[in-house]
């Protein structure tokens, strides 16, 4: 199973995902970090470490666009493999928040 992030990703950074990752298959952008669907071995070991809930299967319903997206940007970004630190505003951007169809990658 190909694991995506989604929404609850923009801005958060918290990047605990990332520091898990034995292939090493996530990609930093400017407002949000995405997975390599491609690179990845479907271990799953990053799903339950990330505290904005914001990685999920590509096989739950609607969640096509995110894999379209993760697909994308992660040829297209630079490779992260640690943990660094979330964005300043990373809290107003978790999975508590109102959705805000404004975000952008």
């Amino acid at each position: 199973m190909t694991y995506v992030a989604t929404e609850n990703y923009i801005k958060c950074k918290y990047m605990d995902c990332v520091e898990v990752c034995p292939v090493d298959c996530f990609y930093q952008g400017e407002n949000v970090v995405v997975v390599n669907p491609t690179a990845r071995i479907d271990c799953g070991v990053c799903e339950p470490e990330c505290p904005a809930d914001a990685i999920k299967p590509h096989s739950d319903d609607g969640w096509e666009t995110w894999l379209e997206l993760n697909t994308q940007f992660s040829v297209q970004w630079p490779n992260v493999t640690g943990k660094r630190k979330p964005a300043a505003d990373a809290t107003d951007y978790d999975r508590n928040a109102p959705a805000n169809s404004a975000h952008t990658f």
